[in-house]
């Protein structure tokens, strides 16, 4: 090889990485793209004909790899928690005072940055170059997604080493993966003219972009990154956070220009409002502000929780609003039977998503709210997620409005419907109803369940129109004739569904027992069952005293138990997937032990629950099944047992008891943030 050749490419490459690293994080380019372009394209010519010259840090490898069959997982060397949510000034002067309390009141100071609507992701280097790169996943275990995040620009390859900073043994970096806005469009435009389908919004994208098994169209999307910490580090040692990101982006790495360093609680309130105020001419989507004890002792002295650290909380923007018109109230059908309303919008813009739904949640919420068709109505995404109406717009009533009347039968197989008493529910009664098989069968194949790959909620749906299968023990006689004859399926994708069906087929105790789909049994009450009993013969034989005496287990889910296992035509379903090769793995009790205390545990889990007041988004009586789902104990009294008092409007006595015994209080926005719905 021509020894002139072989410097033109290390040149080429050294120059490239610099380019790169000047025009993604210094907003400082010395070339125009297409001189930069010109430069990669010889570059690619010189690797094509010798590839020995393909470099681990070629900016070559930014254009795609290999196509993967499938993702490998990794394990975090230290977990990436999630954070506490604040709502309120209040929240973020609690958090203050309890920091100050655990640290006795030593002189603090927090770096604070703009709370990213993305998708984390921490990026490995060993002595400097780029060896890994993984998803958050569930904040232990992540998918390894190396060759997609090579091919973002901004992200390098190979640490920048100075002679203030000798480069570490190993760093683990952890940012935000973004699309900014302008590129979200110009995505969007150039899918609509492919004739395919459009990203709801740059999150999705993103999401969508870093999860593909071929890193070339990962490398077609116009993704970014800024970073927010660090991981597992070794060779290096900071005092600060924000002296942290500062050695960071001297190592060639993006750092958010509005991170603030150095401010006391009340200049950190006031920054939020700045926030708040230019969020909508950012480039890029923030839902909030991320504050942070900027010294690393202290951090480390805080340490973590659970789920989220001591040392760090987000102030999350309030919910956006718009408003629209109800065009119509319709009624879907759940796993359970129970009938849901929901309210066909007007479609409108909120928070760069086009909302065109909205639940109701029930026929006394209709009521309270008093919604008609044809109303206008305020329309928010709560926690920039869930579209809520929360308020009709009654002076902009016509006379033409028509008053929604729940149905007395079910609008999918029309049988009658019942509402049980001391709930808000309606339910269809007949367990044969195809939409309540549907969603039953949708429940079983997913994540938290059997978790069977390729088994789409539209499959299903056609299957069950189709009376291929009629419950979900059908489903593991499935074959691919039967497969493949379905819309949009060839040959390829039902041998791979065939194949992921038997993958699935074993199963841990915990997983089968919350795939089955029981009444107010969520996935921490199905590992409590798992570890009181060991068996499922165990779970089915228990006695509802037996199920009642389980800490932290409801009534309602004790009964809801029982009452499923007694009924002899779930039997019969339960004995069909043994025969048709279900295999319920022994789960040692240490395992769900941990499965409890990490993944799965719930804030209120083995909590005592006092619920007062009116709430807006939900009724009383759905939020305690829902405390009972995560293991709750539901009280009607406050005493000094009283871990959590949720009050709503109108709180009266039970609020001014709380504050006097010290009884943590929580609003509805931070119960339903707690709670996750």
């Amino acid at each position: 090889m021509d020894n002139a050749l072989k410097q033109e490419a290390l040149d080429l490459q050294r120059e490239l990485n610099r380019h790169n690293f000047l025009y993604h994080t210094k907003d400082d380019p010395e070339i125009s793209d297409a001189e930069y372009d010109r430069m990669m394209v010889r570059l690619l010519e010189i690797e094509k004909e010798f590839p020995e010259l393909s470099a681990p840090d070629s900016p070559t490898r930014r254009v795609g790899a290999a196509l993967l069959e499938a993702f490998e997982s990794a394990p975090h060397s230290i977990p990436m928690l999630s954070l506490d949510n604040a709502f309120s000034d209040g929240d973020m002067v609690d958090f203050h005072k309890r920091v100050l309390r655990l640290l006795k009141d030593v002189p603090l100071s927090y770096i604070v940055e703009p709370k990213m609507d993305g998708v984390a992701v921490e990026l490995r280097y060993e002595k400097g170059l780029l060896t890994r790169a993984t998803t958050r996943g569930d904040g232990v275990v992540g998918e390894v997604i190396t060759d997609n995040v090579r091919t973002i620009r901004a992200i390098p390859l190979r640490l920048i080493a100075t002679p203030e900073v000798p480069l570490p043994d190993l760093l683990e970096v952890r940012g935000e993966v973004i699309i900014k806005a302008d590129d979200f469009i110009e995505l969007n435009r150039q899918r609509l003219k492919k004739d395919l389908s459009l990203f709801a919004n740059p999150r999705n994208a993103a999401a969508g972009s870093l999860r593909q098994l071929d890193s070339r169209i990962t490398a077609s999307r116009p993704l970014s990154i800024y970073v927010y910490g660090t991981g597992l580090c070794q060779g290096i040692k900071f005092d600060s956070h924000g002296g942290m990101l500062a050695t960071l982006q001297t190592m060639g790495f993006p750092v958010n220009p509005l991170v603030k360093q150095g401010l006391s609680i009340q200049q950190v309130l006031s920054y939020y409002r700045e926030l708040e105020a230019m969020r909508h001419g950012l480039a890029y989507e923030i839902d909030g502000m991320v504050m942070k004890v900027d010294d690393i002792q202290y951090q480390e002295e805080l340490g973590m929780k659970t789920r989220s650290p001591r040392w760090a909380i987000a102030y999350k923007f309030p919910a956006e609003e718009a408003t629209t018109v109800v065009n119509d109230i319709i009624v879907q059908v759940g796993r359970t039977g129970t009938l849901t309303p929901v309210a066909i919008l007007e479609p409108v813009a909120i928070a760069g998503v086009t909302v065109a739904r909205a639940t109701l949640h029930n026929a006394d919420e209709i009521s309270r709210k008093d919604v008609r068709v044809g109303d206008h109505v305020v329309v928010i995404r709560a926690g920039d997620v869930i579209p809520k109406v929360v308020k009709v717009m009654a002076s902009r009533r016509t006379g033409d409005e028509t008053p929604f009347i729940m149905p007395d039968t079910c609008p999918v197989c029309h049988s009658p419907v019942l509402r049980l008493a001391d709930e808000s529910a309606i339910k269809c009664i007949n367990v044969s109803c195809s939409a309540q098989i549907k969603e039953r069968i949708k429940h079983f194949v997913s994540k938290g369940a059997f978790d069977v790959d390729g088994l789409g909620k539209k499959l299903v749906e056609q299957l069950v129109e189709r009376k291929v299968i009629s419950s979900f023990a059908d489903l593991f006689t499935l074959e691919k004739p039967e497969l493949s004859a379905m819309d949009r399926m060839g040959d390829k994708s039902a041998v791979n569904i065939v194949g992921a069906l038997k993958q699935a087929s074993t199963i841990t105790l915990p997983k089968f027992v919350f795939a089955l789909g029981i009444d107010h049994t969520g996935e921490n009450a199905a590992l409590l069952l798992a570890r009181q009993f060991k068996t499922l013969e165990g779970i089915m034989a228990a006695s509802k005293i037996n199920l009642e005496s389980i800490d932290g287990m409801g009534p309602k889910t004790a009964a809801a138990v029982h009452d499923f296992f007694a009924n002899p035509d779930n039997r019969q379903v339960i004995d069909q997937l043994l025969a048709n090769g279900v295999n319920i793995m022994e789960t040692p009790e240490a395992s769900v032990t941990q499965e409890i205390d990490t993944a799965a545990a719930s804030p209120f889990m083995g909590k005592t629950v006092v619920l007062t007041g009116s709430m807006e988004e939900m009724t009383r009586s759905d939020a305690k099944k829902k405390l009972q789902d995560l293991g709750a104990k539901v009280t009607s009294s406050i005493s000094s047992k009283t871990d959590f008092l949720v009050a709503g409007a109108s709180a009266g006595s039970k609020l001014t008891k709380a504050q006097a015994l010290g009884v943590t209080i929580l609003d509805e926005a931070q119960f339903r943030e707690m709670a996750d719905i």
